[in-house]
């Protein structure tokens, strides 16, 4: 008979993490948001329960600060103690936001169904179904909240390694049919947290590794075939977090790659949408088109509310009603009072004027003369990029390293507003 068990891999829960970058207050949803993480984290645990999962894995950041709440203590050992009286065992380590150091003063111990793999040294477990080893898991924390650049997190993390450190107390670990690796880190995507050639992780003997860190989704070699996984974070936290968030269900069978299945938790979902209006003939169709894209991405996002920043973007008669920041203004409140489950927290009008440019070239003048020379802006970007940095060094100021890469996108921005400015004549 094929041997199969299916986790949960989870990871990045963030507990009492504060929501960032609202540039629009609201009271209302500043209220919601602080329920969101903990709403995330209570689907995370329904959808254990209710799949009967073998186990969950909860790959480091479990609490945003080292030093914890007491409430955000309480809530996460409640929801242990819920896998726990389902009969699913967890297996956890710490991040570089909740180090082995700040556990060390916890206001709790562990649940006797939760499993804390070691910090100061590879940690390895052994997870037995139908009395029968099933599962080896092993796994590094971090001990506080930085780790040594010299030194590898995956070091020592083998499935070899994790035989020879149980045997001696588990005689039949290696009879185990699947072996997993947990580790919050950067992998080859962030070279400051921890990094890991993934090869490394790839020689080691296991059949999937749980990895936490990077708050997104992502999964190596292939989809096909998932040997290192990122779960992502449970609930985004701001607009840089777009888009669904979750937990992967996991299923190992032997002979077979791993078969994932992604599960939503976000209570919350930050996205960013750029709203074409060219077709849109007044502001209350303008209205209109911006509720509808807020519902079609909405539909795709496995979330009933959602946080979103809004751009107008095409070539619009409108352009000029639509600069004038009063207006922008009140187009944002309406949008925001026709669905209460929906908040723009920004809208932005990123739309031009319809004009013929080849009609202001062949002129031959001051618009002619200024759409040149931001052709040869465009063209030669390091000259460009060499004047914007004498410009910032004049003024004291760092120039943003953005600017090198947008030279194009902001050369035309420079462009259409000196041709707005011209064709709207002194009353702007």
């Amino acid at each position: 008979m094929t041997k199969s068990l299916t986790f949960l891999h989870s990871a990045d829960l963030h507990l009492g993490a504060p929501f960032r970058g609202l540039a629009q207050v609201s009271e209302l949803w500043a209220a919601r948001l602080i329920q969101a993480i903990t709403e995330s984290f209570d689907r995370m645990i329904d959808a254990a329960v209710k799949r009967q999962v073998d186990f969950v894995v909860i790959a480091g950041d479990i609490f945003d600060a080292s030093r914890a709440s007491y409430g955000d203590y309480l809530h996460f050992f409640e929801g242990m103690r819920t896998l726990g009286a389902a009969g699913i065992p967890v297996y956890m380590i710490t991040g570089n936001h909740d180090p082995f150091t700040s556990w060390q003063r916890s206001m709790f111990a562990l649940p006797d169904n939760v499993r804390m793999l070691a910090a100061d040294h590879p940690g390895f477990e052994l997870f037995e179904k139908d009395g029968q080893p099933a599962c080896i898991i092993a796994g590094r924390g971090y001990y506080n909240q930085t780790w040594p650049m010299d030194e590898c997190i995956a070091d020592g993390l083998t499935r070899q390694a994790a035989i020879q450190a149980l045997s001696p107390s588990r005689p039949r670990v290696a009879e185990a049919p699947f072996s997993i690796g947990v580790l919050h880190t950067g992998l080859n995507l962030d070279p400051i947290k921890a990094p890991v050639n993934p090869s490394v992780l790839m020689n080691a003997g296991m059949d999937y590794w749980a990895c936490g860190h990077i708050h997104m989704r992502y999964l190596y070699p292939s989809k096909e075939n998932p040997r290192i996984a990122f779960s992502g974070c449970i609930q985004g936290r701001d607009i840089k977090e777009t888009g669904t968030r979750g937990v992967m269900a996991v299923t190992l069978e032997e002979g077979a790659a791993p078969q994932l299945e992604y599960i939503p938790t976000a209570s919350v979902v930050w996205q960013r949408l750029d709203v074409n209006v060219e077709e849109c003939a007044t502001l209350p169709e303008v209205g209109d088109k911006i509720m509808r894209e807020q519902f079609r991405a909405n539909g795709k996002a496995h979330c009933e509310e959602m946080i979103s920043r809004i751009t107008l973007v095409g070539k619009t008669k409108l352009h000029e009603v639509l600069s004038r920041p009063d207006v922008i203004e009140d187009l944002r409140k309406h949008v925001n009072d026709s669905y209460s489950s929906f908040f723009c927290d920004t809208l932005v009008d990123a739309t031009v004027e319809p004009r013929d440019e080849q009609a202001l070239r062949s002129e031959g003048l001051f618009p002619a003369v200024l759409m040149r020379v931001a052709d040869d802006q465009i063209e030669n970007k390091e000259d460009a990029v060499a004047f914007l940095q004498a410009e910032f060094i004049d003024r004291n100021l760092q120039m943003p390293a953005a600017c090198a890469g947008k030279v194009d996108k902001l050369t035309k921005e420079a462009e259409n507003l000196v041709l707005d400015l011209l064709s709207w004549g002194e009353d702007q």
